[in-house]
């Protein structure tokens, strides 16, 4: 399962995202907002995935705000969460390969006060899921150890 939230900066990207998901007959639920919002706030949907995401294990999670780095911080409070805020497709392969990240941030870049360059379009958002979906875990011992390490800390 693929839980997915956005806020209102990431609402317009999280519902191409959900079209994509639909496309290749992954399931998926929408913890929300589930209506464009101006007001809605990111922490309350990041901790929504976070928390579902960390009650199963074999699942993931989408996160969209703005920037990414709100949703990523809040979903990084929640014990067993590895959330990454990823920006192409090398950063999302290597998240998955080496620290095994199960809940992937992306700026939508619907922000109210516009910061240039923000956001990811469409295209370049479902490059970077596909690859983030398909890539394994490594399984090379120094990744392993340092996983190890981090569910000690989340403990």
């Amino acid at each position: 399962m693929i839980y997915l939230g956005s806020d209102h900066a990431g609402f317009e990207l999280k519902q191409k995202i959900k079209k994509y998901l639909d496309k290749l007959n992954l399931q998926y639920h929408d913890l929300g907002n589930l209506v464009y919002d101006q007001n809605d706030d990111y922490p309350d949907y990041g901790y929504k995935v976070a928390q579902a995401v960390a009650k199963n294990e074999k699942s993931k999670g989408i996160l969209i705000c703005g920037s990414s780095y709100g949703v990523c911080i809040v979903a990084n409070k929640v014990k067993g969460i590895r959330a990454v805020s990823i920006n192409n497709v090398t950063e999302a392969k290597l998240s998955r390969e080496h620290n095994d990240a199960n809940v992937l941030c992306l700026a939508g870049g619907q922000m109210k006060d516009k910061v240039k360059s923000i956001g990811l379009s469409a295209a370049q958002a479902k490059k970077i899921i596909a690859v983030w979906l398909k890539t394994p875990v490594s399984k090379v011992s120094r990744h392993v150890r340092r996983l190890n390490k981090i569910k000690k800390i989340d403990k």
